[in-house]
């Protein structure tokens, strides 16, 4: 909006359409990096055998083993009904293995198995991978990470 001297609103009508113009908006950049992100993960990930859903849930498990289907998803910020598929798939696969907990069996625990501890030497060389394609320097990388976890964070505080 652009208020003359006089308080006047001068923004003209082709000033405001700009508003609705795909390469200036944030969620569009985001959404489309996300995307492009994710072709470049594809064929390092199809190498392991995990598509990018399932690398994000192996993650969490070679960060902290034992954890609760609640707790992944809690951690990958998605519901638990959508997460049990690519559990039971990573399951199949033998990387993991989910049980009843003693104390309630409506937990289900999540373990990995030694074939899925061993995947995770072989994922050593993904983060540098992407760090090459990105074409930014780790610091600037990094920079950019805690720039999209503060926005992430307060579009989560937007929606309490």
């Amino acid at each position: 909006m652009t208020i003359n001297d006089q308080g006047v609103d001068m923004t003209s009508e082709r000033d405001t359409c700009d508003d609705l113009l795909l390469d200036n908006q944030a969620c569009f950049a985001l959404h489309s990096t996300s995307l492009m992100m994710t072709k470049v993960y594809k064929p390092l990930l199809q190498a392991l055998g995990l598509t990018y859903p399932q690398y994000l849930a192996m993650m969490v498990l070679w960060e902290k083993d034992g954890l609760t289907v609640g707790e992944i998803s809690t951690k990958l910020l998605t519901d638990p009904g959508s997460l049990t598929p690519l559990l039971k798939r990573l399951e199949v696969e033998g990387l993991l293995s989910r049980t009843r907990s003693r104390e309630d069996e409506r937990v289900v625990i999540v373990e990995l198995t030694a074939k899925g501890r061993e995947l995770k030497e072989s994922a050593q060389t993904v983060p540098q991978c992407i760090l090459g394609a990105s074409g930014f320097s780790i610091e600037r990388l990094q920079n950019l990470q805690a720039e999209l976890q503060a926005l992430r964070s307060h579009l989560q505080n937007s929606l309490t």
